[in-house]
């Protein structure tokens, strides 16, 4: 068993090299931040869903179910933006936009992990967790 640092991280890369394969599914350890991470996925469009697989030695994984458009993944790039070695944190003015509006930032604000636009919305600013395109 490795030592994991950025367990988020790790999900946006197992999501990136299955894409590339074009896998239908990704598993993925479970936890509740990778969980609020794919709720903005599944609400903003750019994956199909997910569930939640117990297996019998109680360990719990996420399998994400991808997104393909004619043949192409919809996520054509995910990237991580705040690292456990450098925190990114942005105020609610100063939210990037992502590919002009295209894409979105995925955001941990203190009224939960939303969209860069959602978080406009609620008037808050957090840590720039992603940006998905």
């Amino acid at each position: 068993m490795t030592m994991m640092n950025d367990p988020l991280g790790d999900m946006l890369t197992r999501i990136r090299n299955a894409l590339m394969r074009g896998k239908k599914t990704v598993a993925t350890p479970a936890s509740a931040m990778r969980k609020r991470v794919l709720d903005v996925l599944q609400a903003e469009g750019f994956i199909r869903g997910y569930s939640e697989v117990e297996h019998a030695d109680g360990k719990r994984e996420f399998e994400i179910e991808l997104k393909y458009f004619e043949g192409e993944p919809v996520i054509a790039e995910i990237q991580r933006v705040s690292k456990p070695g450098r925190r990114v944190y942005s105020k609610v003015k100063d939210l990037p936009l992502v590919s002009n509006g295209l894409g979105i930032a995925i955001v941990s604000t203190p009224k939960g992990v939303m969209s860069d636009n959602a978080a406009r919305e609620a008037n808050v600013g957090g840590e720039v967790l992603c940006h998905v395109t």
